[in-house]
């Protein structure tokens, strides 16, 4: 992708990230907390191997959810929220994508937790689930991922 590595910035700009590989997947995800915490209808996601990420600029503080099942991390002065950290996966993290300036990050391919959904929220995922994927649907879910931003 020519867009790597990508900075992305928090509304203030005090703190900086980068991502050097392409997302793994897309989402958007409709529950309760996600919606408060993103002040929106929905929250926008990419998952994104942890040897693609990291902070270049700022020192991340804990908000939103601080444990035992996951971690907001946000910007000490704005406190936007930058990224989450999931208990016990290690393999990547979910990234905000507005933070970057690349549209396509923004578009979920997937959107989870729509038995929570606002009734008016619409996305154009092409897969959704009423809570998240099961463990055995992920194979199938990255690879039509990598097709589809292939393209």
């Amino acid at each position: 992708m020519e867009t790597l590595p990508a900075l992305g910035t928090c509304r203030c700009g005090a703190t900086r990230i980068e991502v050097s590989v392409p997302p793994i997947m897309t989402a958007a995800c409709h529950c309760s907390g996600c919606r408060k915490m993103a002040s929106s209808a929905f929250s926008l996601t990419m998952m994104v191997p942890v040897a693609g990420f990291r902070v270049v600029e700022g020192a991340p503080v804990l908000g939103g959810i601080k444990g035992p099942q996951l971690d907001h991390f946000c910007c000490p002065d704005c406190l936007s929220w930058m990224f989450t950290r999931i208990a016990g996966i290690d393999a990547f993290l979910n990234v905000r994508p507005v933070m970057f300036d690349v549209p396509e990050w923004s578009e979920p391919f997937i959107e989870t937790m729509c038995a929570e959904r606002l009734d008016w929220a619409t996305t154009p995922a092409r897969h959704s689930y009423d809570g998240f994927p099961g463990e055995a649907d992920f194979p199938a879910l990255l690879a039509e991922y990598a097709e589809h931003a292939a393209h």
